[in-house]
């Protein structure tokens, strides 16, 4: 066995995703130097680019919106141009009666009572994000309130009409924070909506789904990787940050497999669910270590569909389509720049991932190929190549797209998520406020962070 090299750094970070990378960015912009350690063999963390069976496929997150600036500026600095994601034509909606639908707008083709009731839903919903800062939302007037009920009974106690209900809840349930309705609190609904800008927002894919970036999201990560060079150290999990105080300032030590790095500050830019995969010494303040048991990321299964051309644009469809009731909740064209064949992607959240793994991989495929048919028609029932990007399997992940708390959890835990411990920062898109579990929120977590360090570190 070979010994580990010993680095000394002003800053060692933990994770090289967005998050990551982006913070040592900025960090060695103002001139500090930082270690990155990876415990994949790869970067990027929940953005992954991959060619399977000869298809190239964006396994993790990719989409960009327009409110999303901080992206946006660091795709232009970094060079990497973006294209909008295919939308022309109908899109299609599937009833709870299992009735199909073209239909062209924002709106779904349903009764006028039901169109009536999801309207107000979202107008309520709407008032209730205006009145958030979604950089603390525990301070929301109405925010123990909204923590203590879930989100599917404050739904009812809005409306009694199901259907809208359900088609409200699946823009943040199975939508967004992959986790059933019941899962998780309206506080949290309204800090998705906040996030966003708007409840509004979320219903919109032609806003929420903007564009997506020439060679895929993960070339982020990819180009700020390769402007930090040996600094990034891949396959080397953090196995212990240990840390003392002398005369005012800090020194941390973190042993990881492939590096031991000593600095002056550690950025933890993982998930909150794998802070426990690290030993801290001295252990974390018991404020932490009840925050972190209350924080957990959803379950989602991405479809990937790859067909000798994107068939469904001849018969005038734009690929999108929305169940609440469906096997698979949403489906969008997915087609790369420049591809001549035609990619579907499709969602199985939460409690329909969990039925969906309960069958065997070939019956899987065969239920969820049909769901996509009954969306674009017969000929999405037998793609040339079919794939399933499935986050919980993955061992530094564990779930997607993000953290969220459980009930009550929010308005509890969250004034603390971001106080730091001794020298340790936390930064990663499952705490951010505007972008919350997008790549722009991992990015505007990782400037703030730096700029913390960088006044800190540069008096």
């Amino acid at each position: 066995m070979g010994t580990t090299p010993n680095i000394q750094r002003d800053v060692v970070i933990i994770g090289a995703g967005p998050s990551g990378l982006t913070a040592a960015h900025e960090l060695t912009k103002a001139g500090l130097t930082v270690a990155v350690l990876e415990a994949r063999d790869r970067v990027g963390g929940r953005t992954w680019t991959e060619t399977i069976d000869g298809a190239w496929l964006e396994l993790g997150g990719q989409w960009v919106s327009p409110d999303q600036t901080a992206l946006i500026a660091l795709l232009d600095e970094l060079g990497l141009a973006t294209y909008s994601r295919y939308r022309d034509g109908d899109s299609v909606y599937i009833a709870p009666d299992g009735t199909r639908t073209r239909y062209t707008g924002e709106m779904f083709p349903v009764s006028a009572g039901t169109a009536a009731e999801m309207d107000k839903l979202i107008d309520t919903l709407d008032a209730l994000a205006a009145a958030m800062d979604p950089a603390r939302p525990w301070e929301h007037p109405q925010a123990r309130e909204l923590d203590i009920i879930s989100f599917h009974h404050w739904l009812r106690g809005q409306s009694t009409d199901e259907e809208a209900c359900n088609n409200i809840g699946l823009f943040i349930a199975g939508g967004m924070l992959t986790k059933p309705a019941h899962a998780f609190s309206a506080l949290q609904a309204v800090l998705m909506a906040s996030s966003a800008g708007s409840f509004s927002h979320l219903v919109d894919d032609n806003f929420i789904l903007d564009k997506r970036v020439v060679g895929g999201m993960q070339g982020v990560s990819l180009a700020l990787a390769e402007r930090l060079g040996k600094n990034v150290i891949l396959n080397s999990p953090a196995r212990t940050v240990r840390w003392e105080e002398t005369d005012g300032d800090y020194r941390a030590t973190v042993i990881s497999d492939n590096a031991t790095v000593t600095a002056k500050r550690v950025v933890m830019a993982v998930p909150p669910n794998l802070y426990s995969r690290v030993s801290f010494d001295p252990p974390l303040p018991r404020r932490q270590h009840q925050m972190h048991q209350h924080q957990s990321l959803g379950f989602v299964i991405k479809v990937h569909a790859v067909y000798d051309t994107p068939f469904w644009r001849a018969d005038g469809l734009s690929g999108t389509g929305f169940s609440a009731s469906s096997l698979v909740q949403e489906v969008y064209d997915n087609t790369n720049h420049g591809d001549a064949r035609g990619t579907l992607v499709g969602f199985v959240s939460d409690e329909k991932a969990d039925y969906a793994f309960s069958l065997s991989p070939e019956q899987r495929k065969k239920e969820i190929t049909t769901a996509l048919a009954e969306f674009l028609g017969d000929g999405a029932a037998e793609p040339a190549v079919y794939y399933e990007s499935d986050w919980g399997a993955e061992e530094w992940t564990r779930g997607a797209y993000a953290a969220s708390y459980d009930l009550g959890g929010l308005h509890r835990y969250g004034p603390d998520q971001l106080t730091p411990v001794g020298p340790i920062h936390w930064s990663s898109s499952d705490l951010a406020a505007e972008g919350y579990q997008h790549v722009d929120g991992a990015v505007r977590m990782g400037q703030d962070t730096a700029a913390t360090l960088i006044a800190a570190l540069t008096k």
